[in-house]
């Protein structure tokens, strides 16, 4: 039973205490059953006289409704008015040279955090010396770290160069936290093997395969589209993926028929991979699953399924491939992002010997 959304008019709002989606079409019982057939969680409202639908992101990306950014209700309700407007300034700014959600989320929340401090203080009046001193104060008596001092930092530069037309000289007397070097945390080819072994649901174990076997961000795994899937090229098309940049990976051989299997028995619509209330799997439900097999596997490593990608990366320059095209399949900007992986290859490292086996 195929679902067409023209049949249905779509609205957002709130219903007992919640966002929820409303769905609004003429009495048919044929609409009726393909509603609740698409979406499971679909449920009718006496006072509304109308279906409604839980407001969540994979939802609103199924029905091509924008997806939902919070910005810290607890931090904006102690928000001096004076202020307020300049918060909804930088968002609408941020909307409109279209930031992606989280940027958004993530700026709004770390300049609301200043702005609360401020209290009847008009943030446009700040000199540099004030904002000097309030990182300061952020790193000596907040304790941020690094890396949301930078991120904040970001937030507030973005509004006073962005919002406010300042020169960029304005900043150049406030120095930046020197950002700690890490090397990316990498599996070993055995660990993956376990790994997989241990997941025993087909979708989740092409999920996980599809993450190391193309070298993608658990993000680019939930946006994955049935139409971007190019068996016959063997490439696979990432559809506005980090910087909102485009880019084709190979598809492995070795899941094509893994690949057939799941699609015949889950008849996934448009999204690749689908939740339970249709749209895109979510991002937290893939990490759930990757960190699950791997205390199953028993691989007890502080890393995230990012290692994954990583080790996509690792693997295939320890097997010769050229720097430049590892790249272009990780979809960097910069080949110095890229080059961070020769630190990690056993390639060169691995012909080394010790001193101390010579004594």
């Amino acid at each position: 039973m195929s679902f067409n959304y023209q049949n249905y008019q779509f609205s957002t709002g709130e219903h007992h205490n919640k966002n929820v989606i409303f769905v609004h079409f003429p009495y048919n019982l044929l609409l009726k059953n393909e509603l609740k057939q698409r979406f499971s969680t679909a449920k009718w409202s006496m006072s509304k006289s109308c279906w409604y639908l839980p407001d969540v992101n994979s939802i609103r990306n199924e029905l091509g409704i924008k997806p939902r950014t919070e910005i810290g209700k607890a931090v904006v309700g102690k928000i001096h008015p004076i202020n307020l407007a300049a918060l909804k300034k930088m968002h609408e700014l941020l909307l409109l040279k279209a930031y992606s959600p989280n940027t958004i989320k993530t700026y709004c929340t770390e300049f609301a955090q200043l702005l609360y401090l401020l209290k009847d203080t008009n943030v446009d009046t700040l000199t540099p010396e004030r904002l000097r001193s309030y990182l300061l104060y952020c790193v000596t008596k907040l304790k941020l770290s690094e890396n949301i001092i930078h991120s904040r930092l970001n937030a507030i530069k973005f509004y006073f160069e962005q919002a406010l037309h300042h020169e960029k000289i304005f900043f150049e007397e406030i120095p930046r936290p020197k950002k700690k070097s890490s090397l990316p945390k990498v599996f070993s080819k055995n660990d993956i093997v376990k790994i997989f072994a241990k997941v025993d649901n087909p979708k989740h174990l092409l999920m996980l395969k599809l993450c190391y076997g193309m070298g993608l961000r658990v993000s680019e795994i939930v946006n994955l589209k049935v139409a971007g899937i190019d068996s016959n090229r063997m490439l696979v098309h990432i559809e506005a993926a980090k910087g909102k940049k485009d880019r084709y990976v190979t598809l492995p051989s070795s899941v094509l028929e893994d690949l057939r299997n799941y699609y015949k028995n889950y008849r996934p619509k448009m999204y690749l991979f689908e939740g339970q209330y249709g749209g895109q799997y979510s991002v937290r439900s893939v990490q759930a699953v990757f960190k699950n097999a791997m205390r199953k596997a028993k691989i007890n490593k502080a890393v995230g399924i990012h290692g994954l990608r990583h080790s996509y990366a690792t693997h295939l320059l320890e097997c010769g491939t050229d720097m430049v095209f590892i790249q272009k399949l990780l979809g960097h900007k910069d080949i110095k992002t890229t080059e961070i992986y020769a630190k990690v290859t056993n390639r060169q490292l691995g012909k080394v010997k010790s001193p101390l086996d010579d004594l």
